[in-house]
C-alpha cells in the first residue's frame, strides 16, 4: 500500500508487549510490597516458570522514553516480546541502541 504524499503511517501497538510490560509491573509490585515473599512463590501462584517471570520483570528496567515508545506503539517492528525477553543493556542510552531507539 502506497501512502499519499505527506501521510504518515499510524502507528499500532503490540498488545504482547503492552501485556508483558503491565504484567512486569504489576508483578514487581506484588514482590515490593511483600505480598509474595520470593520470585519462585509468585511464579508458582500465576503457574508459569521463575525463569520466565524473572524475564518478564527484567522489563521494568527498561528506560522511561522506550516503555512509553512500546505504550505509543511507535517501537518499531524489530522490537518484539521475544527481544526484549533476551538480555539487554542496563543503561539506558545503551539500551535506546540495543532497540534502535
Amino acid at each position: 500500500m502506497q501512502l499519499p504524499e505527506g501521510a504518515t503511517q499510524s502507528q499500532r501497538t503490540d498488545s504482547t508487549l503492552v501485556k508483558a510490560l503491565a504484567r512486569a509491573f504489576r508483578w514487581k509490585r506484588m514482590l515490593e510490597s511483600g505480598e509474595y515473599a520470593t520470585i519462585a512463590e509468585l511464579a508458582e501462584r500465576e503457574g508459569i516458570a521463575p525463569s520466565y517471570m524473572t524475564r518478564v520483570l527484567r522489563l521494568t528496567l527498561l528506560a522511561p522514553d522506550i516503555i512509553d515508545a512500546i505504550l505509543d506503539g511507535k517501537q518499531g517492528p524489530e522490537v518484539t516480546l521475544a527481544q526484549v525477553l533476551e538480555p539487554f543493556p542496563l543503561t539506558w542510552q545503551h539500551q535506546a541502541l540495543h532497540f534502535s531507539l
